[in-house]
């Protein structure tokens, strides 16, 4: 059951797809004020737990923090973080009551779930001009399900995103790119892409190309395809100001960027120097912007990742007036004492400033609004730019496609990657209890950056890491220009590297099924325990163990120097442990808490009682997966039915599709 209750004059966000009639009056469910603004208060039982906000720090369950839904470019995520990249304002409230609750408000909203008051949770936002949906269901997993019905399908890449991924900000000219290639083909460690971070780009101008480093691009683009492995390069937010570049061109002439009040182009300095940034909440402009991925296309690219799309601003020329008129109250003639923790701060504060978000506006419909009351939709319509203008260029055809920032309703258009996360081993937790979460909100293809895209990685962080990257949906190795290379070949004992990653092939086809039921029944790919062992009273509380599909539990190691971990199974259930070589280990263990031991070279897995998973032999790519002989590991007399398709195209719902393995 969904009910929908308008107040005031929301903006249409396009989160919602469902057609839902809009009743008058109040949810019977907490209460609501509008006095200063929107308020919406509920009273929390002491066992209700409160699922959901996507991509939010701490834990599955949301109760005991303030998150505060406001995109924002923050590479810092510790625990004290409220706001991270994206805004996805559901959440599920599951105990004495079941219900679930989108808040469709583009701007800043605040989540005080049992922070302020243990048994309170509010949730408020400056203006009352909102969709409030409410939905009814037996469980918060039935809700869920209605929730991901109500926003639509989820976005589904080609099969080949489900291979591995090999990215660095500094591989910047050919050369590197080779080298990479050359790492992971001579060392036979499987691999499907390699990432193009900011360098690849002539004077980091969108829709260019070095041409130093790259002459004959179309040529490199299908020198690499003959080692099937596909090049992906980013796409940021700002267009570089700078006459006779084309899209700087086009954009000023035809009014597409982003205005101040009197009308100018709005000018932030990102990595280019100073930009302007399209207006993607204007139809004709985001047209515009998502036909420019044409000029990679058409030299072979079939992949994208969107970035600083926040939007992420280094400074305006506005804030940087301000700052030099505040160095001038500080310095006199003659004088050298200058207060430097002070100015220090002001120039900290430059970046993202909330202050500029109010100096630049959007032009929807006709109406001029200011960017800061629309702020979280941003990174969603320049991705939602690229996803329409893919079915124009090439209708048929999936494309890799995901983004840093994200509301709901990107999630049709695009997966995400969790950000600048570190390679801290709090990160890897993060990072599992994150999963979930964000497939509750729509977003399947998600991953982290596995090893920590920040800070030195250590040899057995990133072979943990990739060990819980085997079963996200997008897995790839990414980290900054000035940390540690972390590519596996860099470490000794490269055969610990490629085990893993092959085990990761070898389930390429049970993981890509198991995707494509969930997006194609606007189911979960990640689940909590608890979502399949409602009664369950410790599964319930359990959040370093996942479910994934219909048929496996997993339970990643996740701490430095551990042998092993203690897990709880909800039912009797075959471990299995996946080594070098193809070889693994099964056992049966009965419900209950054990402590199971997991070398570095091996990737542990559940399958529940009475089911089985389809294992492939190890291949370099996923085009070189062998999927007509199968092996199935689990339960003796169990089947299970394989969905298959060519991974390119979207011709999804054909019964063809499934074949019964048993």
């Amino acid at each position: 059951m969904v009910r929908k209750y308008v107040y005031g004059t929301p903006f249409e966000t396009e989160a919602v797809i469902k057609e839902v009639a809009a009743e008058t009056g109040l949810p019977s469910y907490g209460k609501i004020s509008l006095e200063e603004g929107f308020s919406f208060t509920y009273q929390l039982a002491e066992d209700d737990i409160v699922y959901g906000l996507g991509e939010a720090n701490r834990g599955l369950n949301k109760r005991g923090y303030c998150y505060i839904s406001d995109c924002t470019d923050d590479p810092k995520h510790t625990e004290d973080k409220r706001s991270l990249y994206g805004a996805h304002n559901f959440v599920v409230i599951s105990g004495e009551q079941n219900v679930g609750l989108f808040f469709d408000y583009p701007s800043k909203m605040v989540f005080d779930i049992g922070y302020t008051r243990e048994n309170m949770m509010t949730v408020s936002c400056e203006r009352a001009d909102l969709y409030v949906y409410v939905i009814e269901g037996a469980n918060a997993y039935d809700i869920v399900k209605q929730f991901r019905g109500l926003i639509g399908r989820s976005y589904i890449p080609p099969k080949f995103a489900f291979g591995l991924g090999q990215s660095r900000w500094g591989y910047k000219k050919r050369e590197d790119f080779e080298k990479v290639a050359k790492g992971y083909r001579e060392n036979r460690i499987p691999l499907d892409m390699i990432y193009m971070d900011i360098d690849y780009m002539q004077d980091y101008k969108d829709f260019t190309v070095n041409e130093t480093e790259f002459p004959d691009f179309a040529g490199f683009v299908q020198k690499m395809k003959d080692q099937d492995i596909r090049l992906v390069p980013i796409i940021d937010a700002g267009v570089k100001i700078e006459d006779g570049y084309s899209v700087y061109e086009e954009g000023v002439k035809n009014n597409y960027f982003c205005k101040r009040e009197d009308g100018s182009d709005f000018a932030a300095a990102v990595w280019p120097g100073y930009t302007h940034f399209p207006d993607v909440l204007n139809p004709e402009a985001r047209r515009w912007f998502g036909d420019q991925y044409r000029f990679l296309i058409d030299q072979g690219i079939e992949g994208f990742w969107n970035d600083m799309n926040e939007p992420a601003i280094f400074y305006s020329k506005e804030g940087m007036e301000e700052l030099k008129q505040s160095i001038g109250k500080y310095i006199e003639p003659g004088e050298t004492d200058i207060p430097k923790n002070e100015l220090g701060a002001q120039v900290e504060a430059l970046a993202n400033n909330p202050e500029d978000y109010k100096r630049f506006y959007h032009n929807v419909g006709g109406e001029k609004i200011r960017h800061d009351k629309l702020h979280n939709l941003y990174g969603y319509n320049m991705t939602r730019a690229a996803g329409e203008a893919f079915e124009q260029i090439d209708p048929d055809r999936r494309f890799l496609m995901f983004s840093r920032s994200s509301y709901v309703g990107m999630h049709r258009y695009g997966g995400i990657w969790t950000g600048d996360n570190m390679s801290w081993w709090s990160h890897l937790l993060l990072n599992l209890k994150m999963m979930p979460s964000l497939n509750m909100c729509g977003f399947l293809y998600t991953g982290a950056d596995l090893g920590g895209f920040g800070a030195d990685a250590t040899r057995d962080l990133v072979l943990r890491w990739l060990a819980l990257g085997v079963f996200t949906p997008l897995m790839r190795n990414h980290a900054a220009i000035w940390t540690r290379e972390q590519e596996p070949y860099q470490f000794e004992r490269i055969e610990d590297f490629r085990g893993i990653i092959e085990t990761r092939y070898r389930l390429v086809p049970y993981l890509y099924s198991e995707y494509m039921k969930a997006a194609l029944g606007d189911d979960l790919y990640f689940k909590p325990l608890a979502f399949v062992y409602p009664d369950d009273k410790i599964a319930l509380r359990v959040e370093d163990q996942m479910m994934i599909g219909n048929e496996i539990m997993i339970a990643p190691v996740y701490t430095q120097n551990a042998r092993g971990r203690y897990v709880y199974l909800p039912e009797k259930m075959k471990f299995v442990k996946f080594g070098k070589d193809g070889v693994y280990t099964e056992e049966v263990l009965d419900k209950g808490h054990h402590y199971v031991e997991v070398a570095l070279d091996e990737v542990p897995l559940f399958i529940r009682a009475g089911k089985c998973i389809p294992v492939a032999k190890a291949a370099q790519c996923v085009a070189q997966i062998d999927t007509e002989h199968l092996e199935l590991l689990g339960f003796e007399g169990a089947e299970y039915t394989l969905y298959e398709d060519d991974g390119i195209h979207k011709d999804y719902d054909h019964s063809s599709n499934y074949r019964k393995l048993k």
